[in-house]
């Protein structure tokens, strides 16, 4: 049965603005936006100035809107208004990852008790439908694992680096003129915006629900020339990559970590502001699914999809928690890493289990070993403060 869509849409940035234009000259889609709620109403728009307001209570009061579609960059912000949407029985679509992460179990509760729904894809991965898909086509107890670039802002950065030769500054200063990054770039760099996407699609695929400050997230900043240098002699990629992964049946493992990439994996040729995810299942082996992940109108088309859904009344059903024997989270599991670093006092920080191979000179030092997943994750806080780097090289499992 379709539904009528009567919107009430929150944050009219460039994504807000775009899907409004997009609604207008797609009738087809029988979605109309009533009311859009911004920050500053002086702001000159091409839009009719009557759909605006600057209380947001107008649109969750307004008994016509059956659809709210947040899109604002504060979670916090976006937590209450998206919760208080629900009780008052209004479904939502959002795009906000971080809030999404840290209050999902919340979130599917007010679903289920409200009668409502809460879409998102537009939270992960851009224009690739990932959520859905672990939803529908991997509705089974046979997933594997789940690895992919899921940020690609700082894949963007990394393919100017590698390509061009570009230093890392350079390269994040032109992802930030291309409206890639931010200009506080430390959620996309640091690996914060590819973590709150895992623990997303982490529920999705293993029904397993993790706080995201229980796990690892290390990113680029840190990248030397001598690491481009070690990479390129053998014949690595580097990619800022995430993943779960099945460690056995009981239990999963998540982290956000650099990878060095070899050329036969799929993600090794995944590059500029594209995402890549790796789908690896016991019956099925590897399936690729590959498109932008940054930009306005990628997003913008996953919003569009989730409010279509609504069309048709579609909701999560989050099945891996009704019907499997959901795995626990566990980092009682082996890393094998790169680690460069320039002294002693920085290098004992790591407890390795196992060094296979070690490098000194003057300026710069590295080692190929073994660590617990769980040891790394002690000192995450301390590690962006550390004159190393890190980049992940295996494990028991072979999953990208």
């Amino acid at each position: 049965m379709e539904t009528k869509i009567k919107i009430g849409l929150i944050g009219f940035g460039t994504v807000g603005e775009g899907l409004y234009q997009v609604l207008e000259k797609s009738p087809s889609v029988k979605a109309k936006v009533i009311q859009i709620c911004v920050k500053n109403p002086e702001k000159k728009r091409s839009v009719n100035q009557s759909l605006f307001t600057t209380n947001v209570d107008e649109l969750l009061n307004n008994s016509e809107i059956n659809l709210i579609v947040e899109l604002i960059d504060d979670a916090d912000q976006a937590y209450h208004i998206v919760k208080q949407a629900m009780q008052k029985g209004k479904s939502v679509v959002s795009g906000n990852k971080k809030m999404i992460a840290y209050h999902i179990k919340e979130l599917i509760q007010l679903q289920k008790e409200n009668n409502v729904a809460m879409l998102y894809d537009a939270s992960a991965c851009g224009s690739i439908p990932v959520i859905r898909n672990l939803e529908e086509y991997y509705d089974n107890d046979l997933l594997n694992s789940i690895t992919g670039i899921l940020n690609g802002s700082s894949n963007y950065i990394l393919t100017r680096i590698f390509n061009d030769g570009q230093a890392y500054s350079t390269a994040l200063k032109k992802a930030q003129d291309l409206g890639f990054a931010e200009s506080d770039p430390v959620f996309d760099v640091e690996g914060f915006d590819s973590l709150y996407k895992l623990i997303i699609l982490t529920v999705h695929g293993f029904g397993t629900i993790v706080e995201p400050d229980e796990v690892l997230n290390y990113g680029i900043s840190n990248i030397s020339d001598f690491d481009i240098q070690y990479a390129k002699e053998k014949g690595y990629n580097i990619k800022l990559t995430a993943q779960v992964a099945k460690i056995d049946d009981k239990h999963i493992t998540l982290y956000v970590l650099p990878r060095l990439v070899t050329p036969d994996k799929y993600i090794y040729g995944v590059e500029d502001e594209f995402n890549g995810v790796v789908i690896q299942g016991e019956a099925y082996d590897k399936q690729f699914m590959f498109g932008k992940g940054a930009g306005a109108h990628p997003t913008g088309a996953s919003v569009l999809s989730d409010i279509t859904a609504r069309r048709h009344n579609y909701k999560y059903e989050y099945k891996k928690q009704k019907y499997f024997d959901i795995p626990e989270y566990s980092t009682n599991y082996s890393l094998k890493i790169y680690l460069r670093y320039s002294n002693e006092l920085d290098f004992s920080h790591f407890d390795f289990e196992e060094i296979s191979e070690k490098f000194t000179s003057k300026q710069n030092n590295y080692v190929i070993g073994t660590m617990k997943l769980g040891n790394l994750l002690k000192i995450k806080h301390l590690l962006p403060k550390l004159n190393v780097f890190i980049a992940y090289i295996g494990g028991s499992e072979n999953t990208y």
